[in-house]
């Protein structure tokens, strides 16, 4: 294993075992924020581990920083050579990361057995995932004292749902009118909601509203998180081996839009059609940057355009294999041909690299 993936993993352990450790401490000040936070942060150490292991990358070409959560998770679920992820557990991390983003930056009133659904589905997948990219288990960096989180895990989400609104609906009860706290309280609903239903970002105060107006009116709760129920937990085993996966009930379609819609998840952005994102061959290219053909590819190399999921693909047909570039990749090329001229990078490539493969 290269030495930085090594000191990344090692990191993302640390980091899990201190969210393990701040979820089972006996007081809570602070407690629910700091395990969300170490967990989220455990995730995205251990992606940049895997992506570098696997031969990826975790900064793009002259940035001065490496990317981000989403980033990781949709390299690692849609590059082709990188791929390591589901569907399914990249909703889990989505969640996680909105949670996440709530706790750090605003309110949220989380309840015991919601923390508990996402902290013990969150260590499954670590597991899981170091299992399927590293081959190494969990145990071995877990001193033989700790306790994973374990406890008796609510395996009905239709139940962990009720319990949650009912609780909502008595601070919405007039006379009592504590609609911060409610709004607190809906927000981790909203975030498993909308994360599975294939949007990004943390509802806003408004949508949180009218969730609950939606339940003051007695609608049933199916009606307002159309998402989550869609989810369903799997559990298996007892005490400190239990394992928990929050799943797609069978049947329920990811929603799919291209890279870049606003407002869409990581997953939603896998593509239906990708002979349709990835429209134009390196000929194509060429044309849509007015280019010649081995300036286009030069300029393509010198980007490293081949190695980002949203400017380029091989897709295979049968026994034929399709090199192809999305829209996105003539934007890119055309932005950094406003900072240099094609005769400086074709330059650059001749001097740098040999044959030209389009």
């Amino acid at each position: 294993m290269k030495r930085e993936a090594r000191l990344l993993l090692e990191k993302a352990c640390d980091a899990l075992l201190l969210s393990i450790e701040l979820f089972n401490r006996p007081h809570d000040r602070g407690r629910v924020t700091g395990a969300l936070i170490l967990l989220d942060h455990s995730f995205e150490m251990l992606m940049k581990a895997a992506i570098l292991h696997r031969g990826g990358r975790i900064r793009d070409r002259k940035a001065k920083e490496t990317i981000g959560f989403d980033a990781c998770v949709r390299r690692s679920l849609s590059d082709g050579k990188i791929k390591y992820l589901s569907e399914e557990q990249a909703l889990v991390l989505q969640t996680i990361n909105g949670l996440r983003d709530a706790a750090q930056h605003h309110l949220l009133d989380i309840s015991e057995g919601q923390l508990y659904v996402h902290m013990q589905s969150g260590v499954t997948l670590f597991r899981d995932l170091l299992k399927s990219v590293f081959n190494q288990e969990l145990a071995s960096y877990l001193p033989t004292r700790v306790l994973p989180v374990s406890t008796t895990p609510p395996t009905d989400i239709a139940t962990l749902f009720d319990t949650e609104l009912a609780e909502v609906r008595k601070l919405l009860e007039p006379g009592r009118r504590r609609h911060v706290e409610a709004l607190a309280r809906l927000r981790p609903l909203a975030i498993l909601d909308s994360t599975i239903q294939g949007n990004k970002g943390q509802p806003s105060d408004g949508e949180l509203r009218r969730l609950g107006r939606a339940l003051a009116e007695d609608k049933e709760w199916t009606e307002v998180f159309p998402g989550a129920a869609a989810v369903e937990i799997t559990a298996d085993g007892s005490g400190p081996t239990v394992s928990l996966r929050l799943s797609k009930k069978e049947g329920i379609p990811i929603q799919l839009v291209r890279e870049g819609t606003p407002g869409a998840s990581v997953v939603a952005v896998k593509r239906v059609d990708e002979l349709g994102y990835y429209s134009l061959g390196a000929k194509q290219l060429a044309e849509k940057v007015g280019l010649t053909l081995p300036k286009t590819v030069a300029i393509v190399d010198y980007l490293g355009l081949r190695s980002r999921p949203d400017c380029y693909k091989e897709i295979r047909i049968g026994k034929s294999v399709f090199k192809r570039y999305s829209p996105k990749a003539a934007e890119v090329i055309t932005e950094a041909l406003a900072q240099e001229s094609a005769e400086v990078i074709w330059e650059k490539y001749k001097a740098g690299k040999g044959g030209l493969q389009p």
